[in-house]
């Protein structure tokens, strides 16, 4: 359920980061159209302003050559020099005005043919009106000059006027053209505004419903951590009541077995002369039995503190550890010739009584197992390995990995997960002593410092047990391995 949750929550911050992203690209397109029609806005009016001063060149141009025409038939008419005035005048601006068209009708080949053929015209109307004013050909020419310039005058107003419609036609086209460049902009920018703002509102209404949503999981959150530390509060209390029951029990079963024990040394110390073979032999069974049993109620007793004896974690050297357990192990080491190679160990968090009921019992099945007529071996040893090498290492912590090496009698791994559990035996109870604790002990105390332990096997090939173990124990108590399938083949 938490992690269809977690899906469902991933997807939808991903429908609202998409929202919010086209919404700015929606917002980024609007802006970029709006500037390229602004900009193609103001080429287009640039074009008709363009055409705007074409026509009012041409205007110009025509004015002046009225004026020419006007001033030079004045004077024809009232041999008055006060008419040339204009006319003188508008033989200097005239050149300005021509050059002006030049430059203007550069961009229109059409244009720029009219405009040749209009300078022609000019200077052909220049040429009769210059020939009209002369006064030696006033007199019986003065009809036919003012005939041949009336023509050559309306043939130029054709001229002008032509360019003037076609200028006319541009700008209009070009009026059209930014008027309609200009409506479909304004329809883009309505169409994107309206995208965007539906665009926010379906992203607003999506993160309104993850943040309720958010809110809703936060309740169920608090409500559940409410529950767990309440079972917390009595498993607590329970583990308590277990411990002292655990404790009061061992004792009081402790102090019959001390009895039947007691007993049973005094009988078979006082009387051993009137006891037969099987008597003895009985007796030393009872004394065995009781024994045993004391053993297996120290290992129930302690198995049982592992989890429940709260002690803060400190640096142990487990090269000490080792080597306090080698010393207890000594007598029995010499007894059948170990070879003992112990390397490098380094210094872990951990508890150090912890620490020595795990190596204690590794270190008692190393010696336990072995082969006859094979010298024991006994090889302890331990390196830094990456988060990797492992599964479900946490990649923020820094692990070692110890092994505790010999060549005994090996068992098969696919009784692996059964070795590691509470009165599992690979063995009968009469060819290899123990109570099948102490590899759940070991188990147990692993898992409490957050590591894994495995081993490595074959029958008659010896054993490894693998014990992985954290630097340090930093992480927060709820970050405790709680499955028991952490005991796997080590790669």
């Amino acid at each position: 359920m938490k992690k269809i949750n977690l899906i469902g929550s991933n997807i939808m911050n991903r429908r609202i980061v998409l929202g919010f992203i086209i919404a700015m690209v929606l917002i980024a397109s609007g802006f970029t159209i709006s500037f390229y029609s602004y900009i193609q806005y103001g080429e287009d009016t640039g074009r008709v302003h363009h055409a705007y001063e074409v026509t009012r060149v041409l205007e110009n141009v025509l004015s002046l050559v009225k004026d020419v025409e006007t001033g030079a038939r004045g004077y024809v008419i009232t041999n008055d020099t006060t008419y040339l005035a204009p006319y003188w005048s508008a033989l200097r601006l005239l050149p300005i005005e021509i050059k002006k068209l030049r430059i203007l009708t550069t961009d229109n080949r059409i244009q720029i043919q009219r405009r040749i053929r209009l300078e022609q015209l000019i200077n052909d109307k220049l040429a009769v009106t210059e020939v009209h004013t002369d006064s030696k050909f006033l007199g019986k020419k003065d009809t036919a000059a003012r005939g041949e310039g009336k023509r050559r005058m309306d043939v130029l107003r054709k001229q002008i006027s032509l360019m003037v419609d076609t200028e006319q036609t541009l700008m209009n086209v070009r009026n059209r053209q930014a008027e309609r460049s200009f409506r479909n902009t304004l329809i883009i920018i309505f169409a994107l505004s309206l995208l965007t703002f539906l665009t926010l509102i379906i992203s607003y209404i999506l993160l309104d419903q993850e943040l309720a949503h958010r809110q809703q999981t936060e309740d169920q959150l608090r409500f559940y951590d409410s529950q767990l530390r309440e079972q917390i509060r009595q498993l607590e209390a329970s583990n308590e009541e277990l411990e002292r029951f655990a404790f009061v029990a061992s004792h009081d079963l402790q102090e019959p077995l001390r009895k039947i024990q007691s007993f049973a040394n005094l009988i078979t110390d006082r009387y051993s002369n009137l006891f037969d073979e099987n008597s003895l032999m009985f007796m030393g069974k009872i004394s065995n039995s009781a024994e045993r049993m004391s053993k297996l109620i120290k290992d129930l007793l302690n198995f049982s503190r592992i989890s429940s004896h709260r002690e803060a974690f400190q640096l142990v050297p487990l090269s000490e550890i080792v080597q306090r357990v080698l010393d207890d192990q000594e007598l029995r080491i010499k007894g059948l010739n170990v070879l003992v190679e112990v390397g490098s160990l380094p210094v872990v968090e951990g508890i150090s009584s912890q620490m020595d009921h795990l190596f204690n019992n590794l270190i008692s099945n190393a010696l336990k197992f072995i082969r006859p007529d094979v010298q024991p071996l006994l090889r302890i040893q331990a390196k830094l390995i990456n988060s990797d090498a492992y599964n479900d290492l946490n990649s923020e912590r820094t692990y070692y990995e110890i092994t505790i090496e010999d060549n005994g009698i090996g068992f098969d791994e696919k009784y692996l997960d059964h070795i590691f559990k509470v009165f599992q035996r690979l063995h009968g109870k009469n060819t290899f002593a123990g109570t099948g604790i102490g590899l759940a002990i070991c188990k147990r105390v692993v898992m409490y410092h957050h590591g894994y332990i495995t081993a490595r096997s074959q029958p008659n090939q010896g054993t490894t047990f693998v014990v992985i173990l954290p630097e340090s124990q930093s992480q927060q108590q709820y970050d405790r391995p709680t499955s028991e399938a952490y005991s796997y083949l080590a790669s």
